[in-house]
C-alpha cells in the first residue's frame, strides 16, 4: 500500500512540474498569464521607438495577442536592409514606403495608422531675431511677454540661405554670443533619413516657384541652394532623436528640424522648466510625414490595422504627438493643455507635395556630393 500510494505520489508531482511549465510558456511578456503572443518583428523609425517601447503599448499589443520586436533605422536606409525574417517595415513617410512595397507579397497597400508634421525648434533669442529680420512671424499666447509659438517664412529663409547670410548680419543678433556663423537649419542625413529628404522636398517647391520636382531638370533648377542647405551643417544624424535631444539639452545649433510628434510627446511627458526656452516655427510651406507601415506577412498586415483601428493604441499614439489620420478630435484633445506651443489646426500651413521617390532620392544625393 505504501509503495502504491508512493507511486501515485510521484506521479501527481510530475504533472505539477509539467503544468507549471507549460503556465510559464504561456505567460506574457509582462508576466500576466494568458495565451502565448504572436511575436510580429519589424524595423521602424526612430521616431516611433518610444511608442513601441512604452509599456502600456506593449502590453496593450499583449492584450491583443501580439509582441513586436521591432530595430531602428533611418527611413530612406530601409531598403538597403535585408527584410528576411521581418513581418513589417514602417518608415515614415510615403516615399520610402513605396520602395519597400515592391519587397513584399502581402495582398493590399501600406497602411498609415498616424502623421506627423515637420518644424522648426528654436531657443527664444533665435526665434526673436528670426522674426526682427523678417524671417518670422511669433506669436504670443497673451498670458506672457514672450512667444512659444511661431511661423517660419520660408520664402524669406530660403533667400537668407542662397546668400550665405550669417548671424552676425541679422539686427538683434550681436547680444547674444551663442548666434554666430552662417544661418541654417539642423536637419538629418536626406539620403538615409525621412524628415532631411522632406526637408528638401519642401525647400525645393517653394525655391521653384511652388513647383513640385518631376524630374531631373526640376532638381537642377534648385541643386545649388539644396546642397547649400544641406552642406553647411557638416556632418548630419540619420534620425531626428539626436539633434532633438541635443537642442533640448542646450547644446547644438539654435535651429534644428524635427517632428512635431517629438515636440507634442514631450509637453506631454515634460514638466514645462524641462522645456526651457523653446519656441516651435511651423514652417509656412512644409512636408506631413505620414507614418507608413508596409506590411511583408499577414502578422504585420495584423498588426498596421490594429495600430489603424484600435481606439487604445490610437490614444497611445496621441499619448506620444501623432496624428490619427481621420480623427483630429483625438489629437486636439491630448493637446489641448499646449495650444500655447501646439498648433492644433495648422493655421496657414501649406502642404507640398512630395517628389517621386526616384525624384526625391537623387535630389538628395545632388545636395549630399
Amino acid at each position: 500500500m505504501r509503495r502504491i500510494v508512493g507511486i501515485v505520489l510521484a506521479v501527481l508531482l510530475i504533472g505539477g512540474v509539467a503544468a507549471a511549465v507549460v503556465a510559464g510558456r504561456d505567460r506574457d511578456g509582462d508576466g500576466s498569464s494568458g495565451t502565448a503572443a504572436t511575436t510580429v518583428r519589424g524595423v521602424i523609425g526612430s521616431e516611433k521607438a518610444e511608442f513601441f517601447a512604452d509599456p502600456d503599448t506593449v502590453k496593450a499589443l499583449a492584450a491583443r495577442g501580439i509582441t513586436v520586436k521591432a530595430e531602428t533605422s533611418g527611413s530612406w536606409a530601409m531598403d538597403q536592409l535585408s527584410l528576411e525574417g521581418k513581418d513589417f517595415a514602417f518608415p515614415s513617410s510615403n516615399a520610402p514606403a513605396d520602395e519597400l512595397r515592391r519587397r513584399s507579397a502581402v495582398e493590399g497597400g501600406p497602411l498609415r495608422p498616424f502623421y506627423s508634421p515637420l518644424v522648426v525648434v528654436a531657443h527664444r533669442n533665435a526665434a526673436e531675431v528670426l522674426a526682427a529680420n523678417g524671417l518670422a512671424r511669433l506669436k504670443t499666447d497673451g498670458t506672457s511677454s514672450f512667444a512659444t509659438r511661431g511661423t517660419l517664412l520660408m520664402g524669406p529663409y530660403l533667400k537668407a540661405a542662397e546668400a550665405d547670410r550669417t548671424w552676425q548680419q541679422l539686427e538683434g543678433a550681436s547680444g547674444h554670443a551663442e548666434l554666430s556663423g552662417t544661418l541654417f537649419i539642423t536637419s538629418t542625413d536626406p539620403v538615409s533619413s525621412n524628415s532631411g529628404a522632406l526637408y528638401l522636398a519642401a525647400a525645393s517647391y517653394v525655391a521653384d516657384g511652388g513647383r513640385v520636382a518631376a524630374d531631373r531638370a526640376a532638381v537642377d533648377r534648385t541643386a545649388v541652394l539644396m546642397r547649400k542647405l544641406v552642406q553647411v551643417q557638416g556632418a548630419q544624424q540619420t534620425s531626428s532623436d539626436a539633434p532633438f535631444r541635443d537642442f533640448i539639452s542646450g547644446v547644438g545649433n539654435p535651429l534644428v528640424l524635427v517632428y512635431e510628434s517629438q515636440v507634442a510627446s514631450l509637453l506631454t511627458h515634460s514638466k514645462r522648466q524641462e522645456i526651457g526656452d523653446l519656441v516651435v516655427l511651423y514652417p509656412d510651406t512644409t512636408v506631413s510625414s505620414d507614418h507608413t507601415l508596409v506590411p511583408l506577412t499577414a502578422a504585420g498586415r495584423q498588426l498596421g490595422e490594429l495600430l489603424s483601428t484600435d481606439p487604445q493604441l490610437r490614444e497611445l499614439a496621441v499619448r506620444h504627438g501623432f496624428r490619427p489620420q481621420g480623427a483630429a478630435a483625438e489629437f486636439t484633445a491630448a493637446t489641448a493643455a499646449h495650444t500655447d506651443y501646439i498648433d492644433q489646426q495648422l493655421t496657414g500651413v501649406r502642404q507640398a507635395p512630395v517628389p517621386t521617390a526616384e525624384v526625391l532620392r537623387t535630389m538628395a544625393e545632388r545636395a549630399r556630393s
